[in-house]
């Protein structure tokens, strides 16, 4: 039996969504491809339901790019409810423990932040998407089992304080992939002495992109009625993703070769060994990499669709 064809159009491009909270990443994203009537769709990286804030969605042939995205760095703001311990480490988790407050001025935090920047071991959470024996965490974790996970190296660029209450403190947070804001917020109210967990989690940029990009849903709805035109001025640029990606612009024949998996000989050399590739026509056709020998493989190719 022969593959049954996806429906929906064959649309690539970008689109920014300010997720909202109580949502889950992936109920957005089916939400977006069906207002775009798009085929293929994907996110760059999930948002606990709790989270809002900018989730790029990839569409079409921009899903060959959302790996990328989903490796770079990212920016939060964040508020840490102090003296209650939730199982999930956010607000929407059951409370394990309360604890008292101690009394704590802007100098405690800021003797304590220092020591959770820069690379650091991190262990993720129960509650996270990650896997083990083929399980998400965080349906283990419902069930009240707990398993060894490993640590895993990240990095935590910058923080900021952006205030306090008697109870709770706010930061802006600057890290890279893979880290979990709510591990790092638990450990910083445990170094102050009595815990606390994440009331509010905000991401103000992701691989690039920032809140002042982002459409929420509603938004999206409002000009999905003035027609899949309008819709499609929505999407941003594919190729503007890796902006700091070098440039390959191919001649017919290496088009040709490209898209059959082959290999190219170029005269430019660039140190990046990740290139965007680029038609004829300086449309963008995918990604490729560069060996010293100044030959660039494909890695990612777009589907010509106007050839079927």
């Amino acid at each position: 039996m022969g593959r049954r064809n996806k429906k929906g159009r064959n649309i690539t491009g970008i689109v920014i969504v300010d997720k909202p909270t109580g949502r889950s990443s992936n109920h957005v994203l089916q939400q977006v491809k069906r207002l775009f009537d798009a085929k293929k769709a994907g996110h760059t990286g999930a948002l606990d339901p709790l989270a809002t804030g900018v989730l790029p969605i990839c569409l079409g042939e921009a899903t060959k790019v959302s790996s990328y995205l989903l490796d770079a760095d990212k920016s939060y703001q964040v508020i840490c409810t102090l003296g209650i311990v939730t199982d999930s480490g956010d607000s929407d988790g059951k409370v394990l423990t309360t604890t008292e407050i101690p009394e704590f001025d802007e100098q405690t935090l800021l003797n304590i932040l220092p020591k959770f920047t820069g690379e650091q071991d991190q262990v993720p959470p129960m509650f996270s998407a990650l896997k083990y024996q083929g399980q998400p965490l965080y349906k283990l974790a419902r069930q009240g089992i707990e398993v060894e996970r490993k640590s895993r190296r990240i990095t935590i660029y910058d923080i900021q304080l952006l205030g306090i209450t008697n109870d709770s403190f706010s930061l802006e947070v600057k890290c890279s992939k893979g880290t979990y804001i709510r591990t790092l917020v638990e450990d910083i109210s445990h170094d102050m002495g009595c815990g606390g967990h994440v009331s509010m989690l905000r991401r103000t940029n992701a691989a690039g992109y920032s809140l002042d990009q982002a459409l929420t849903v509603e938004q999206l709805v409002a000009i999905s009625e003035q027609g899949q035109l309008a819709l499609g001025d929505a999407l941003l640029a594919t190729e503007d993703a890796l902006a700091d990606w070098p440039s390959i612009h191919a001649s017919d024949e290496m088009l040709t070769a490209l898209r059959f998996g082959q290999t190219i000989k170029v005269e430019q050399a660039f140190q990046s060994a990740n290139v965007r590739l680029f038609g004829p026509d300086s449309e963008f056709i995918g990604l490729g990499e560069m060996t010293e020998q100044g030959t660039v493989a494909p890695k990612r190719v777009f589907v010509d669709y106007s050839i079927q």
